[in-house]
């Protein structure tokens, strides 16, 4: 059952990974909707298809592609998730999150996290790029929910500082770096797959979000579960409702994902280099 993917079954999709040819990666790189170019820069690649790897969950949402490529970006061994699955697909958040419990089960000890998100705060216009300091769960549940498998992580979690401060200094080294500019704020995660109204975007702000979104809160959640330092990196796509000239629409998402692909992609190569 999806409840029940824990280490034991964690460990057998990282079994079989290092049975074709995985490495143990420095990091995992999780790619949002539209972004999957970035694992085009890995070199020396090493490809499995999600839908071969025991208890993996496969995606169907365009811009999501269903891979995982091992190999060398930057100087790192890395760990690319060329797609995610969703809540709103209708998975359990325990399938949401198995990938980031098979990094941690192939000895990777970092997560950097990208996703598409509507901007709410002033200056979060599309193309812009915000790294996440902190979260708001609004997707109305937890991948921790249920017996707790200590081999994954303790019972009650330290959520204080889910994004690591360390990590996040270095990205904002890194984008200065490459003259990318770099927003910093709070992602608030409903769990869709309707966009939200404008009253919920006006809750979202009340509340001190600056983003909004469908993903990237479960995994955050579980990679520190399983003691992971995380990175997130936001790519405002567009304005959030209420705020946008018009209505939303996930071919705007992926074609403002293929716009700025190539900032996403520089920005957190850059920032493996300096892991």
């Amino acid at each position: 059952m999806a409840e029940e993917l824990g280490f034991e079954e964690a460990r057998r999709a990282a079994r079989f990974l290092r049975e074709r040819g995985f490495a143990a990666p420095e990091a995992g790189i999780v790619l949002g909707s539209g972004l999957g170019a970035l694992a085009d820069a890995v070199e020396d690649p090493v490809v499995a298809e999600a839908a071969d790897i025991p208890g993996y969950p496969v995606t169907n949402v365009e811009g999501h592609a269903g891979t995982l490529v091992s190999g060398t970006l930057a100087g790192r061994r890395v760990l690319v998730f060329r797609g995610r699955v969703h809540y709103y697909e209708g998975f359990s958040l325990a399938e949401v999150v198995f990938p980031v419990r098979v990094l941690a089960a192939l000895g990777g000890r970092t997560v950097v996290l990208t996703c598409a998100a509507g901007g709410i705060a002033e200056g979060l216009e599309p193309g812009s790029l915000m790294l996440l300091r902190d979260h708001l769960n609004l997707m109305g549940g937890s991948p921790l929910r249920g017996p707790n498998d200590g081999a994954l992580g303790p019972r009650f979690p330290d959520m204080t500082g889910v994004y690591d401060p360390g990590l996040r200094a270095r990205a904002r080294e890194a984008a200065v770096e490459l003259g990318i500019p770099l927003e910093e704020g709070v992602y608030a995660a409903f769990h869709g797959p309707e966009y939200e109204t404008p009253a919920e975007i006006r809750m979202a702000r009340t509340l001190g979000g600056d983003a909004v979104g469908m993903s990237t809160v479960p995994e955050a959640i579980a990679a520190r579960h399983a003691g992971l330092r995380v990175a997130a990196i936001a790519l405002v796509t567009n304005r959030a409702a209420g705020l946008a000239a018009g209505p939303l629409s996930h071919e705007e998402v992926l074609e403002a994902g293929r716009r700025a692909s190539a900032s996403v992609a520089a920005l957190v190569a850059e920032l493996c280099r300096r892991l």
